[in-house]
């Protein structure tokens, strides 16, 4: 079912014939009760909330359908751009090159092992999302038991986990493939990533720039001056089949993009599955076709849980943003009066505190992308705006203990979830805020 819904999201960004939107949602639909049969708790709370802002839509809003059928497209939608990436995160983790690339990031000695670590994790991060940090947490943390000594160990366990949490979430402001940037293109109406593209770069820069920096100049001293193990790292070749993989990917999502002019997110419907397809009959044709039964079968049900969640969140986005429009306006609240700089850097602010609170800013986005005044309103750029949004975004990604990427650099750290963004993390998150804060200023009013 997930695999239908896949080629019927690229059949409707690719035509856009929007006749197709109305299956897309009833297949999203027929998804959920497969998907909550293993909701858990969070995901029965998440599907409660939907039910709960559902019937309040439909007391309150005459063409509440209208609402529902439009949440349930973009819930189709999360799915089918989740499952086109998983394939690919699939195919690369059977991969011999991708395992001694991470090996050969993580046995780095101490003085290029953050800066290793951190690139590494925001390459990996494009054809593997959260399976980079599973990859490079792992071979890190493996790499680390070899140290006898304890306080060297969790020194470099400490540095090397925050290296692969900002690493990865750096990828995030540029990278075709993740959902800060699908979704901040989706809410925000004359926005493309080839627009988001350089500012993303340059965003992604100064967060990782930034963690370089204070890693170098905040680094741990070991008493006693006592030196580490160090294991051979191989030959930096190990990392030519990433670089090669990564080349071919942006070249080609970049190249349709340009020359048929689809939205970022229809290409990667289409070119992410066929290249893993590609790659995945390169590692041989023995097994071929039962390693995509095991995907269609097993690994799709494996995430049935994600998927929930993102659509949840994205459904709960949409509806509870026509419930609270209704409600700002009787209270006299137009966002619309208010200088650009306070929108730009409420979305930029705001988002961390939802975090705190269990919204994710997939939520997040949803929920208050369609509240915002239209850019022009308030004298900016779209993509000024949508800026901001992916800021707050990866703001919230080292802040909130509700986030995959905290949950996971704390389990491989040995930690609990909030003292990864509260304890690990506070005095980075102070600096990216007031760094980020200008940056999005800077360009609003600068350099657009």
């Amino acid at each position: 079912m997930t695999l239908a819904l896949i080629a019927l999201q690229a059949v409707v960004e690719w035509t856009a014939i929007e006749v197709l939107q109305s299956p897309v949602a009833l297949l999203g639909l027929a998804l959920v009760p497969f998907l909550a049969l293993e909701a858990g708790l969070v995901g029965w709370l998440f599907l409660a909330v939907a039910a709960a802002v559902t019937l309040g839509l439909m007391r309150q809003t005459p063409d509440w359908t209208d609402t529902v059928l439009r949440a349930l497209q973009t819930a189709g939608f999360y799915a089918a751009f989740f499952c086109s990436l998983s394939l690919l995160r699939n195919v690369s983790q059977s991969s011999p090159s991708m395992e001694r690339a991470g090996t050969y990031l993580a046995r780095q000695p101490p003085g290029r092992r953050y800066m290793a670590l951190t690139v590494g994790a925001h390459v990996f991060a494009l054809i593997l999302n959260y399976g980079a940090i599973q990859l490079l947490g792992g071979l890190s943390l493996a790499s680390a038991k070899t140290e006898p000594d304890a306080e060297i160990r969790r020194i470099r366990i400490r540095r090397m986990m925050l290296a692969i949490q900002r690493g990865f979430i750096s990828s995030l402001p540029w990278s075709p493939l993740s959902f800060s940037v699908a979704i901040a293109v989706s809410v925000i109406p004359g926005t493309s990533w080839g627009q988001l593209l350089l500012p993303g770069i340059v965003t992604g820069i100064l967060y990782f720039g930034t963690g370089w920096a204070m890693d170098t100049i905040f680094k741990p001293k070991v008493s006693g001056g006592r030196k580490a193990v160090q294991l051979d790292p191989g030959r930096w070749t190990a990392l030519l089949p990433l670089g090669l993989l990564l080349l071919i990917m942006l070249a080609a999502i970049l190249a349709v993009e340009l020359a048929l002019h689809i939205r970022v997110i229809g290409v990667v419907l289409v070119v992410i599955p066929l290249i893993s397809l590609i790659w995945l009959r390169m590692q041989g044709r023995e097994g071929f076709g039962q390693r995509l039964r095991d995907y269609a079968v097993v690994e799709i049900n494996s995430y049935k849980h994600e998927i929930l969640l993102l659509m949840s969140a994205g459904y709960i986005g949409i509806t509870a943003s026509v419930l609270v429009g209704p409600w700002m306006r009787a209270a006299n609240l137009d966002l619309a009066s208010l200088p650009a700089w306070v929108v730009l850097l409420t979305m930029l602010w705001v988002l961390p505190l939802m975090g705190q609170i269990g919204a994710n800013p997939i939520l997040s986005l949803s929920l208050i992308g369609p509240l915002l005044p239209a850019p022009e309103a308030i004298g900016i750029a779209p993509s000024a705006l949508a800026l901001s949004m992916i800021c707050g975004w990866i703001l919230t990604g080292i802040t909130s203990p509700f986030t995959a990427t905290t949950l996971l650099i704390a389990r491989f750290g040995g930690i609990k979830a909030w003292q990864v963004g509260w304890v690990w993390n506070r005095g980075f998150f102070c600096a990216a805020m007031a760094l980020l804060s200008a940056w999005v200023l800077l360009y609003a009013y600068v350099l657009t």
